[in-house]
């Protein structure tokens, strides 16, 4: 039997209308939820010049590494 494989559309609608990425929908990934509020500030981010992007994602680091150290101090 021959296998019936949407269109890369339909599939982006439809994972769209689950809220899911279309590589959690392909099994391709575990991140089920597409942060949108996220994804916009990336695609903002993106549009700055090279210095401030390095800039934000400079800040970005620093401040996941003091979560995690911050957690770490807490065991």
């Amino acid at each position: 039997m021959e296998e019936i494989k949407p269109s890369i559309e339909v599939a982006l609608k439809l994972a769209d209308a689950l809220g899911v990425t279309l590589d959690y929908l392909l099994g391709k990934s575990d991140n089920m939820v597409l942060d949108k509020k996220n994804l916009q500030r990336l695609h903002d981010i993106e549009n700055l010049s090279d210095e401030d992007k390095s800039n934000i994602f400079d800040t970005i680091d620093n401040l996941i590494n003091a979560a995690k150290l911050k957690n770490i101090a807490a065991l």
